[in-house]
């Protein structure tokens, strides 16, 4: 049976139950909320010939990066590739074998051409925007969802996903002004859009914007916060904040609360810790045993070898935890990815092991070795993923290590190019000060 959606899309065994629970899950989807992998199991129980049901219980399994859920998708492909399906279900179920595979670029051009031909098919436009960010292609992050937006209008379901898919976008191509104005009218739509939400966050902290960031993260905390599988996230966010003024009583409360109070294992969330934990390292912050914890919950996905961007983060708690065996391992991951055939292997080449031996290297106080490293990727480091306020520490990382180092022209170059970006920033200021000294001295 084939039933049509509100967006006059086609949908291959469906009925209208399980189109309801499909609808449902695609909204928690868009907004980070709830238990989306129930509601599409509860479409698949209500009609197993669902091909879309399958096809987003896989991208729900794999868009997470969790290691454990490319066998499952692997699983929903299975399923689906033996049921009846139109030519967009196929597009779909091509783009879900590439990402099983680990080819995600090539999954990012096949949704394309799939959002192409149905500019209102929001999960191609959603799992595409997706692929764009963990590949660090920001003008597809932007255009993607620019090329479908005259094919849709504010009263069609999903539109404030859409609006706030292309903020995040604008946002990443430095185009803050509309990314707001994008990213506001997608919460006024639907406040409880946790991409919307965190799109603002991001110019925000990208226009050092620290106090106008801190009253949009705490005014409305319920929405976005409630139930949601991306709190930790925006939780990260606020914390930012606060490091930002140097606030580091607020930004342990945090950490030790909604960040990783619960001891989330969730990939993106310890992501999250370790990159919180580390940017308090470059201070001489002690964080005490909250190394340890983030690093236990890496120990049992650390040697996945299934993204660079999640090595690194894992290898900053090892060293943060100093447990020099862990980061070993990761490195010997590391040189299998390397060997393989997709999309990771250049990912790991080129950015993924450089940057964790520069991590090994800044715990080891090879702060020399730091640097060269460091050096050699920050310029494409945008390639394995991630967003510039994440990767913006690997350029806190160059300037700490530089500045132990006593590489005085180094640490202060950095410092005046860091000023034309953040110039009114408390931290570039530290930063500036503590390059005078070295300065002096020269």
């Amino acid at each position: 049976m084939t039933i049509n959606d509100e967006l006059s899309l086609a949908h291959s065994g469906a009925s209208a139950d399980s189109l309801a629970h499909y609808r449902r899950a695609l909204h928690q989807f868009q907004c980070y909320i709830e238990d989306p992998v129930a509601s599409v199991d509860a479409a698949i129980a209500e009609s197993p010939d669902f091909v879309m049901a399958h096809v987003l219980k896989a991208y729900l399994h794999l868009l997470g990066t969790e290691p454990a859920g490319i066998a499952v998708a692997r699983d929903c492909l299975d399923a689906a590739l033996r049921l009846p399906a139109n030519a967009r279900e196929r597009g779909h179920l091509d783009a879900v074998g590439q990402m099983v595979d680990g080819q995600w670029l090539r999954a990012g051009r096949l949704l394309e051409d799939v959002a192409i031909d149905y500019p209102r098919d929001i999960l191609a436009l959603q799992a595409g925007h997706l692929a764009d960010f963990y590949v660090g292609n920001s003008r597809l992050l932007r255009d993607r969802i620019a090329r479908a937006l005259p094919a849709w209008s504010p009263s069609m379901p999903g539109y404030h996903s859409v609006l706030a898919m292309h903020a995040f976008g604008l946002e990443e191509t430095a185009d803050y002004a509309r990314a707001e104005a994008q990213g506001r009218a997608a919460v006024e739509l639907e406040p409880r859009d946790g991409w919307a939400q965190h799109a603002v966050a991001h110019v925000m902290e990208m226009q050092c914007r620290t106090h106008d960031g801190i009253a949009w993260m705490r005014a409305n905390p319920d929405a976005w916060s409630t139930d949601s599988f991306f709190k930790v996230h925006l939780w990260w966010h606020l914390a930012l904040y606060h490091l930002e003024l140097g606030d580091i009583d607020a930004v342990l409360a945090l950490f030790d609360g909604p960040i990783h109070g619960e001891r989330s294992t969730m990939v993106l969330d310890m992501v999250d810790a370790s990159a919180l934990l580390w940017r308090l390292h470059l201070r001489g912050i002690d964080v005490g045993r909250r190394w340890a914890e983030v690093a236990d919950g890496w120990l049992p996905i650390a040697t996945a070898g299934n993204y660079a961007f999640n090595d690194v983060h894992a290898v900053m708690a090892f060293v943060g935890a100093q447990r020099p065996d862990a980061v070993a391992a990761v490195l010997e991951t590391q040189q299998l990815a390397m060997q393989r055939n997709d999309d990771n292997e250049a990912f790991t080449r080129k950015v993924g092991h450089p940057l964790t031996l520069a991590i090994q290297a800044f715990g080891q106080g090879h702060y020399d070795e730091s640097v060269r490293l460091i050096r050699q990727v920050r310029d494409i480091a945008h390639r394995f993923g991630g967003s510039h306020a994440q990767r913006d520490l690997i350029d806190l990382t160059l300037i700490e290590a530089a500045l132990r180092a006593g590489q005085r022209p180094l640490a202060t170059a950095l410092c005046a190019e860091r000023l034309t970006r953040r110039g009114h920033s408390p931290l570039t200021g530290q930063l500036v000060a503590r390059c005078e000294p070295l300065r002096a001295a020269a």
